[in-house]
C-alpha cells in the first residue's frame, strides 16, 4: 500500500488535476508573494493597518488633550487675576457656601447615572473587602 500512495503522488495526475492557473510560475510567484506581504512578514499589512489606526487614535487624543491643557492654562489663568472668579470657582467644583447661604444642587439625568454607576461600583468593591478581611480573622 505505501508503494502505491507514493506513486498515485508523484504521477501528473496531480499535476493534471492542478488549475491552469496554479501551473503558471509567475502567477504562483505574485500569489506566494502577496501572501507574505499580507500575513508572514514582520511588517505585514494586518500590522500596518492596526499601526494605523493606533496612530490615528493616538492623534485624537493628543488633540483632546492639547484643548484641555489650553482650557486649563485660560481657567488658572483667571483664578490667579481675580478673586471673584476664585470664588466662582471654589463654590461651583467644590460646592462651597458661605455661612448664612443655603445651597441647591441639580443634577441632570446623565450626572445622575453616572453618580449611580459610581456608587454600584464601590458598594460591590466593599463587600468583596468585608469577606477577604472576615476570612482571615476566622483562620
Amino acid at each position: 500500500m505505501k508503494s502505491d500512495f507514493w506513486t498515485r503522488l508523484r504521477s501528473d495526475s496531480l499535476r493534471d488535476r492542478m488549475p491552469a492557473w496554479m501551473k503558471n510560475r509567475y502567477i504562483l510567484t505574485l500569489f506566494i508573494f502577496l501572501l507574505w506581504i499580507i500575513l508572514i512578514d514582520p511588517n505585514n499589512l494586518i500590522s500596518r493597518v492596526r499601526d494605523l489606526r493606533t496612530r490615528n487614535r493616538l492623534a485624537r487624543e493628543k488633540e483632546f488633550y492639547i484643548g484641555r491643557i489650553e482650557e486649563d492654562r485660560r481657567k488658572l489663568n483667571e483664578l490667579r487675576t481675580s478673586n471673584e472668579n476664585l470664588e466662582k470657582f471654589a463654590r461651583e467644583q467644590y460646592l462651597m457656601k458661605k455661612p448664612d447661604e443655603d445651597l441647591f444642587i441639580i443634577v441632570t439625568p446623565g450626572e445622575e447615572r453616572r453618580i449611580r454607576r459610581d456608587r454600584k461600583v464601590s458598594k460591590t468593591a466593599k463587600p468583596a473587602d468585608r469577606r477577604a478581611s472576615g476570612s482571615s480573622k476566622n483562620h
